[in-house]
């Protein structure tokens, strides 16, 4: 007679458990440029499994479903398979009897309305869309880089100790591997293939440790090409600027740089503090860049309508990266008192050694994204007696990355999270007294996210000396629109080519035209502009870097605990503003090379061309 053990709930949980722990890794790292319709299918194949049987919707519709959507992936469904899809879904998702039916049957829908371009190819062309991802099969962490560096090239040159080489690579694609090594947000771990094994490489830290070995202005740039007698104006000195006018001078080309204030780094130097990216390092890269030659920098120079006709008919090329340096208003009563500021006009007057005493005072601070951490960073720094960060939704809702919030709460910066500011109270004087706000209570996902309402309690009073305003910034806009530049809400117009809308000369790039963003995106989109320049000037330059990437180990894939960056203890670091950042050891920098896996030798290559999309 058979015998049966009976296996213990618990161990059945956990190895489920762990089954799912490898299946969400593998949605993690889905390959850039999938198919939306084989993702969709196999995602609603999971669906099917999960179902109890009860409802006959959910139980026999699921599949049914599945084997229609299979069809249209396959490539040999008809539009009637769509159609039948589409209202079988809704049947699903209006009659089953849990989440597990309904919400399974929504994904489709849904898919179906954001993918429809794909789904369309897939019933007419009988092929998947050809998008730039699914055509080239790009590598995942080159893929979602602004800038699309090689990425596994630079990390395998750090592991070998080659640090000068390792820049140049960077260099090719970011001219500032040093301000990417410190602020950059580092998208391009976000699809790692490691973390199918264990997490996602530090691919900042990697790059961070290299330009702390080999500072980056002691790093040759690559030769000049020969001169063409071409010139270029570049209208702003801030990342997206400067990567233009870099890229534009190795094509041989001239390039004026005009910039408004005294020093260059735009939003760099002028809405980073001190304390997460040393000026000192700003200048590393902006003087390895000037290094190429053909670059000529005029600043203090404010560039309106005439000035625009001047440019205009004097360069061969015009491009706009001015950034968005205007402070948002939230219109609050009171908004104008003394002691109440926007956060970029707080964090320019930083970037120009404009160090206020706040000792004793109590700064409140409105917003939640990084530039709110930010200034209340840059508040404790200053000596305020008390920091509020005052935000409208929960912690967890914070547009912020949670390691910013995470060193603000360590440094002392209280976090009044479901507080919506509605008032500056002011004094007799005129001056700032508190911040009067109502009580929130998180409500129904809209846009993404759980949207605040109104709780039924009574307002409340913050005590502030200083009303810092965090909520955004705009783009000043409106000499170029009087010079006939087109603008949507402020941000100017542009195809996808970055050519400004009704101009052939003029290209417009950076957070003016996508508005605030981040560094590396800035980047990715002045050289974007370089090369469309280039080609729009009649030439097809390509440029080296006389380095390439070292031939590729086997893979390590034994799972290791991912290297984090370290701070200083933040009772030290909040007196001073010195680098927060401690380097990784050369021991830690190794193994985090080491776990890479060399995507672009063992999967597919990376993208080549002429003139580009900015996407």
């Amino acid at each position: 007679m058979t015998k049966f053990q009976v296996m213990p709930m618990k161990n059945i949980d956990t190895q489920l458990g762990a089954t799912m722990e490898r299946f969400s890794r593998r949605v993690a790292a889905l390959p850039v440029g999938s198919c939306p319709v084989a993702a969709q299918v196999a995602l609603l194949e999971t669906a099917c499994q999960q179902t109890c049987g009860k409802c006959v919707p959910c139980r026999d519709g699921l599949p049914q479903l599945a084997r229609l959507l299979r069809e249209i992936e396959s490539c040999t469904a008809s539009e009637q398979a769509y159609d039948q899809a589409q209202q079988l879904a809704t049947m699903i998702r209006d009659t089953a009897d849990c989440a597990i039916g309904y919400e399974a049957a929504q994904d489709v829908l849904d898919g179906m309305e954001t993918f429809a371009a794909e789904y369309e190819s897939h019933l007419t062309a009988h092929a998947c869309a050809l998008t730039e991802g699914q055509a080239a099969q790009v590598v995942p962490c080159e893929a979602f880089c602004p800038a699309h560096v090689d990425i596994p090239g630079y990390i395998s040159l750090v592991g070998q100790g080659d640090y000068a080489s390792a820049i140049k690579l960077i260099r090719k694609d970011n001219p500032f591997p040093t301000a990417c090594a410190f602020v950059c947000e580092h998208p391009c771990e976000l699809r790692c293939r490691r973390m199918l094994i264990d997490a996602p490489l530090n691919i900042r830290g990697i790059k961070k440790f290299a330009v702390d070995q080999v500072a980056a202005d002691t790093v040759e740039v690559p030769a000049r090409s020969v001169d063409t007698g071409r010139t270029i104006a570049v209208v702003g000195a801030g990342p997206s600027g400067l990567t233009c006018a870099y890229y534009l001078a190795l094509m041989g080309h001239h390039v004026t740089v005009f910039e408004e204030k005294p020093q260059l780094g735009g939003m760099m130097r002028y809405g980073i503090p001190a304390y997460r990216f040393p000026r000192e390092r700003l200048d590393e890269d902006i003087r390895a860049i000037l290094s190429v030659g053909n670059i000529e920098v005029k600043t203090g120079v404010n560039i309106g309508t005439t000035q625009m006709e001047r440019l205009c008919s004097t360069f061969d090329a015009v491009y706009v990266a001015i950034g968005a340096h205007a402070g948002s208003s939230i219109h609050l009563p009171g908004e104008d008192a003394h002691g109440a500021c926007y956060a970029v006009d707080f964090l320019r007057a930083m970037g120009d050694g404009d160090h206020p005493d706040l000792t004793g005072k109590k700064v409140a601070v409105i917003g939640g994204g990084n530039v709110a951490m930010d200034c209340s960073r840059t508040a404790v720094r200053l000596g305020a007696a008390e920091v509020n960060c005052i935000y409208r939704r929960r912690l967890e809702d914070m547009t912020a990355l949670p390691a910013e919030v995470e060193s603000a709460l360590q440094e002392g910066v209280e976090m009044l999270t479901l507080q919506n500011p509605v008032e500056i109270e002011v004094d007799a004087q005129g001056h700032c007294a508190a911040v009067i706000v109502q009580p929130q209570m998180i409500g129904a996902v809209r846009g993404g996210r759980p949207a605040p309402q109104d709780a039924s309690r009574s307002q409340q009073r913050i005590e502030a000396d200083i009303v810092i305003v965090a909520a955004g910034q705009k783009i000043v806009s409106e000499p170029f629109e009087e010079f006939g530049m087109q603008a949507n809400r402020g941000r100017f117009a542009a195809t996808p080519y970055l050519e400004a809308q009704g101009f052939d000369n003029i290209f417009v790039g950076g957070d003016c035209q996508t508005g605030p963003a981040t560094v590396v995106r800035a980047i990715g989109a002045g050289k974007v502009a370089a090369r469309n320049i280039d080609e729009f000037l009649g030439y097809h330059h390509k440029l080296t870097c006389d380095v390439s990437a070292p031939a590729a180990h086997p893979n390590d894939r034994t799972p290791y605990g991912r290297v984090n960056i370290a701070e200083r203890p933040a009772r030290e670091r909040r007196a001073d503003f010195a680098c927060v950042e401690t380097e990784m050891s050369e021991e830690e920098a190794r193994q985090e090379c080491n776990r890479c896996l060399r995507c672009d030798h063992y999967g597919c290559g990376s993208l080549e061309g002429g003139r580009v999309q900015y996407v």
